[in-house]
């Protein structure tokens, strides 16, 4: 099973719809389940087909899941994975998570600490396997059953096993090529890449991703 921490907001719920739709069990958390009940409801009302998406609370998703996928903003993900650690140990960690803020000029990357949200999420949940992955996918077009989501994911971590599953998972949402990186430390600049996508997106009012030229599409 593959369960979303934060998994109502567009992020979550797209990645959540796309691989449920590709065939996967997945289990949308929040910490109010009845949140996370409205949002299977919504992605049930998107598709005709049967789709085995839960609800359930981040404490439950975080013990019954596989893989566990942070779709939380930037500023919960703290809060919301500090208790988890124990739960998480031994887990493939897949952070989706962009430091990114907004104000009169538009969207721009925040300073991280650690180096990156993903590496946050390492240091958070010492024992987990973390993966870097989804963090230039556009969450309103994830949720667009009839569009394509086409480009390249870039994943990074320190486990190569643990980002082989993930590229497993990317490479079951059609479209998306799984494109490895490298080590963890590398998830800063993807990150801050993202608060570019969203500033070209609003100019032309686009669903823009990344995509890689030069790598054989195979």
């Amino acid at each position: 099973m593959i369960s979303f921490l934060g998994g109502t907001g567009p992020q979550g719920r797209g990645l959540a719809l796309r691989l449920a739709l590709a065939g996967h069990t997945v289990a949308i958390g929040s910490r109010d389940v009845a949140k996370a009940e409205a949002a299977v409801g919504k992605l049930a009302a998107k598709t005709d087909q049967a789709l085995d998406v839960r609800a359930a609370t981040n404490e439950e998703v975080a013990d019954q899941a596989e893989v566990v996928v942070v779709t939380v903003p930037y500023a919960a993900q703290r809060a919301t994975l500090t208790p988890l650690a124990a739960a998480l140990a031994g887990k493939v960690v897949v952070s989706c998570v962009n430091a990114v803020a907004f104000d009169d000029a538009g969207p721009h990357p925040l300073p991280v600490p650690d180096g990156s949200a993903a590496q946050e999420v390492a240091r958070l949940l010492p024992g987990a396997r973390v993966v870097g992955a989804f963090q230039n996918v556009s969450a309103p077009l994830l949720l667009r059953v009839a569009d394509p989501v086409a480009g390249d994911v870039l994943l990074v971590g320190d486990d190569e096993a643990a980002r082989e599953r993930v590229a497993a998972l990317v490479a079951d949402i059609a479209d998306l090529r799984p494109v490895h990186v490298g080590p963890l430390r590398l998830a800063g600049p993807i990150e801050e890449m993202t608060a570019v996508l969203l500033a070209v997106n609003k100019r032309y009012g686009a669903h823009a991703g990344l995509a890689l030229t030069g790598l054989d599409r195979a």
